[in-house]
């Protein structure tokens, strides 16, 4: 388990795409031997991170691309997630007041707050044109 390992996958920016970028995640994440309820920590995360991508950098513009990249070194996974759509300002997030949405049965706005809690670290970049979240869990 020294040695690192990447997977790549590219698919279109579409919602119908992420089940099969779910699978994929999924397939290594099981593999790695991670336990079933933190393969479906990281799903959920991957999940959240794509329908950002498709729904606020690419507008639902299903003739971009999405790159998602995968690595396994050590006692870590990690799930990069490329894009070259419109860029998440992180230092202009707001932490979302959870219960209050719940409580007022908002849908959606809770994605990055859902990623952060799921994940043991999130980072944001931007270089070339290229925006990219990368995810890590710890096995």
């Amino acid at each position: 388990m020294g040695a690192e390992s990447t997977y790549k996958l590219q698919v279109p920016a579409s919602t119908q795409q992420l089940s099969l970028v779910r699978d994929f995640v999924t397939s290594h994440a099981k593999d790695y031997g991670f336990p079933e309820q933190e393969v479906e920590e990281i799903r959920l995360a991957v999940d959240e991170a794509m329908t950002n991508v498709i729904k606020h950098a690419y507008r639902f513009d299903e003739s971009k691309t999405v790159f998602i990249t995968l690595g396994k070194q050590k006692k870590e996974f990690w799930v990069a997630i490329q894009d070259k759509g419109d860029a998440f300002d992180i230092t202009a997030y707001k932490e979302p007041d959870v219960s209050e949405r719940v409580k007022l049965g908002l849908k959606g706005g809770v994605g990055v707050f859902l990623i952060r809690k799921l994940m043991d670290k999130v980072e944001y970049s931007r270089k070339n044109a290229h925006n990219e979240i990368k995810m890590t869990k710890k096995l």
